[in-house]
């Protein structure tokens, strides 16, 4: 099923690639080629073919990890994927993290106490992570938290003093420097992260925290609930075990797509932050019409929601054997 699911991803890059309105050929020539070489390199690009034939080299090369050279770095795809991934996996995780830990409880207590201020707060900030836009609460956050207060570093990674003094072993910054022992890199490090982490989690918090409410409503109203607590269950087991043991396998999926989601709409906020993982490079790729690296880019991304729609099975098993 997971290698339908990649050839359907695979099938679908490779005909954007071909519908979209940009001549990869005149991409890689220039508009000042001459006839002759524009012939040249579509015969050396192998789009003189048959479109299955091109179509099998596609999946032959994507398998082999051959995304072709982008023209942007002049260098291969694989390699600038392999460079600016782990970038955004760190930030989106740290993202998830904040947003698992307050989403969750967030969600549940507003269920727990439904039509009470404290749920009526929760719900504005759920309304607020759907409506306010990215791009400008990362703006609004430097001008304050940067400019204003100085309690965090600005844009970037990490300030051009510390660049290249970690040597690179699993390409997250945070463990990196651990790993060396440099604890000013690592600071330095977590200063910058934090603010665009943060309004990730900001973001991901609010789709957590709105559904787990609305699945915990959905198991208070029901009647075994109301049997557990005429047996004289204390409300927090009959809330956090038999409540929330009920939502837990639905939950998965939520904090999944949700952190997919992170991986894969981090564009803006890095954009805003100028982070240098794969949606900054996705977005400078558009930009250039370098198409190599767009399908490149866009295949890892596909490929993080196959893999973690994978996890997500084996943890539905896990926790519910029935679902097997």
């Amino acid at each position: 099923m997971v290698s339908l699911t990649f050839l359907g991803l695979l099938a679908i890059t490779f005909f954007i690639g071909r519908v979209v309105p940009i001549d990869p050929v005149l991409s890689v020539v220039g508009d000042r080629a001459t006839q002759e070489q524009y012939d040249a390199a579509k015969l050396a690009m192998g789009l003189d073919r048959p479109l299955i034939v091109q179509f099998a080299d596609y999946v032959w090369d994507a398998l082999r990890g051959d995304f072709g050279r982008s023209i942007s770095t002049n260098k291969l795809v694989a390699e600038d994927l392999i460079r600016v991934f782990p970038a955004t996996l760190e930030m989106a995780t740290i993202g998830i993290i904040i947003g698992v830990t307050l989403g969750v409880p967030m969600g549940v207590w507003a269920a727990a106490h439904q039509g009470s201020w404290i749920d009526q707060i929760i719900r504005v900030l759920a309304l607020l992570g759907y409506s306010v836009p990215a791009f400008w609460l990362g703006l609004v956050g430097l001008a304050v938290f940067y400019a204003g207060l100085g309690w965090v570093a600005g844009p970037g990674r990490i300030d051009v003093f510390y660049d290249g003094l970690v040597e690179p072993v699993t390409g997250l910054l945070l463990i990196d420097s651990l790993i060396a022992g440099d604890t000013d890199v690592f600071f330095n490090a977590l200063s910058h992260l934090v603010l665009p982490a943060t309004i990730l989690g900001f973001f991901s918090l609010a789709y957590i925290a709105r559904m787990t409410r609305s699945f915990m409503l959905d198991q208070l109203g029901q009647e075994y609930i109301t049997t557990a607590r005429v047996k004289g269950l204390s409300e927090f087991r009959v809330i956090w075990v038999h409540a929330f043991g009920a939502i837990r396998v639905p939950l998965i999926t939520v904090i999944g797509l949700s952190y997919a989601g992170l991986l894969e709409g981090s564009v803006m906020i890095e954009t805003v932050f100028s982070w240098p993982g794969i949606g900054n490079y996705l977005t400078t790729a558009l930009l250039n019409a370098d198409m190599n690296a767009v399908l490149g880019a866009t295949l890892v991304i596909g490929s993080v929601f196959i893999v973690i729609n994978k996890i997500s099975d084996v943890l539905y098993r896990i926790l519910d054997p029935r679902s097997a």
